[in-house]
């Protein structure tokens, strides 16, 4: 029984959608399950809520698109580039990076409309109408024969963001504070699973014509668009996770009725949201983190790659796959197994304090390994390196403790939506430019060989330092309810 069902048989005007995640209000006997006949809003009940599995496997399927969307055509989008031979060799880093990057910006300028959208029209409508629109632009990208239709088909990709700004939200509503842990440990290793899919769908269906002759060679329609395979069928995952959003997930935003309609507070503005108590500080820690996370992710590969003398590991490509493979495996057992255990008894305060202590160690080990290669101290790289990046990659607990903060700090559940779209929004940004600018930055570096050209990790130390610092004001779920009572109270 969802708490819409509740809330449609309640006539008591001072019951509306807060109900459900908040104290009932004065005077007021609150609601009953049907199914088992207790209290929907007392402790015991809504720390014993069993998590509905089913919601939470649905809304990690549709999690999974937008990341597979994004990073499918990270593989041939150079050469799909060069092939319209529209631009010279040289300016092909040019318009990939632009391309690749107008998702994100796009992302960013939409975010906060469709959180608005969710929490007024209703989470469900808008996630089903996202995921329908990333799915037909990301079908047709591969159809293009032009940059400018690149382009077009991209930004196109990019204003149906609100996929990702209303699973964070449903999955928090589906939730309680007992076992948003765990629906979060699966929110974020179904993120994991995508960027992994996306390249991997993107690098081994690009021109099968070509590259499979003795299955594809004879389809005139590959021969002519050889990009179009792998577009097709991520854009056929989005279908697929559309139909089963339309059919399978339930709306989790609870309707007030219209007899209680002229009590109700006015929607809170985005500045009024903006200057609610922990929610300034909570969104700069947050795009703290998510500025580490992406600033490694373009930096590391690169770095796999540099040459030992330029202050890299030099590995092959296979080498380099087994590493980023071995991080991506840590990061989701991490945070399937580990987080939810560690969060449940240390709080997630404590994890995002714990991995702010890691962060530093976890960077330095790096040129540290660099080191020992150039001096032929081959055997202790191989101890150390695999290790570091087994251990390591327990940063990425970070990622979603930051967003359980973020759900505490809520000022309301009415605004749960508006106050993910102003995160996302954030965090589009931040990966919209981030690649460029570290890779830049890491390049940079080797070029000065200033301290052995490690000169990129003195800077990621030091943002790493700061988190550090600044973890110490992550808001404790204790302050946070208080603070929430008291404004109720005024």
């Amino acid at each position: 029984m969802t708490s819409a069902d509740i809330s449609e048989g309640t006539t008591d005007p001072r019951i509306d959608e807060t109900t459900a995640l908040l104290a009932p209000p004065a005077n007021v006997p609150p609601p009953l399950d049907d199914e088992q006949g207790v209290t929907r809003n007392g402790h015991a009940d809504e720390d014993d809520k069993p998590l509905p599995k089913d919601q939470i496997f649905f809304l990690s399927f549709a999690r999974s698109v937008e990341p597979v969307a994004f990073f499918c055509i990270f593989p041939f989008i150079n050469q799909m580039i060069w092939e319209t031979g529209e631009v010279a060799k040289t300016d092909v880093g040019f318009y990939s990076g632009l391309i690749e990057s107008l998702f994100s910006l796009t992302q960013m300028l939409l975010m906060i409309p469709w959180g608005r959208a969710a929490d007024y029209w209703g989470r469900k409508p808008v996630l089903v109408f996202s995921l329908g629109g990333v799915t037909v632009a990301t079908a047709v990208f591969g159809l293009s024969k032009t940059i400018w239709q690149m382009i077009l088909l991209r930004c196109f990709a990019g204003i149906f963001a609100g996929t990702i700004v209303t699973i964070r939200t449903m999955i928090t509503e589906n939730s309680t504070q007992k076992t948003q842990a765990r629906a979060f440990s699966f929110f974020a290793f179904a993120g994991n699973l995508g960027i992994f899919l996306g390249p991997l769908l993107g690098g081994t269906l690009a021109k099968p014509a070509t590259v499979y002759p003795r299955l594809f060679g004879h389809i005139r329609f590959l021969r002519e668009y050889p990009y179009a395979l792998p577009t097709i069928v991520t854009g056929s995952i989005g279908a697929v996770a559309t139909i089963t959003s339309a059919v399978f997930i339930k709306e989790t935003l609870v309707r007030t009725s219209k007899s209680s309609s002229s009590l109700d507070p006015p929607p809170m503005s985005t500045l009024e949201l903006l200057r609610s108590p922990n929610v300034p500080i909570t969104l700069y820690i947050y795009a703290h983190v998510m500025l580490l996370a992406y600033a490694y992710t373009a930096i590391i590969p690169v770095f796999f790659f540099t040459p030992i003398s330029l202050g890299g590991f030099e590995l092959g490509p296979f080498q380099i796959s087994l590493f980023m493979g071995i991080g991506g495996l840590s990061q989701a057992l991490w945070l399937l197994l580990v987080f939810p255990w560690l969060q449940a008894r240390i709080g997630t305060s404590g994890v995002m304090r714990l991995c702010a202590i890691a962060y530093p160690f976890f960077f330095a080990v790096l040129p540290l390994c660099n080191i020992l290669l150039r001096n032929r101290l081959n055997a202790i790289f191989w101890a150390i390196a695999p290790v570091n990046l087994v251990i390591g990659s327990g940063v990425s607990m970070s990622f979603t403790a930051i967003q359980l903060v973020l759900n505490d700090v809520s000022p309301s559940p009415q605004v749960l939506g508006t106050l993910n779209a102003l995160a996302l929004t954030i965090i589009s940004g931040i990966r919209a430019f981030s690649p460029a600018l570290f890779a830049s930055l890491f390049a940079a570096s080797v070029r000065s060989r200033i301290w052995g050209g490690h000169l990129i990790w003195i800077l990621m130390l030091a943002f790493a330092i700061g988190f550090t610092v600044i973890s110490r004001w992550v808001p404790e779920k204790e302050k946070t309810s208080k603070n929430a009572a008291q404004a109720d109270g005024e």
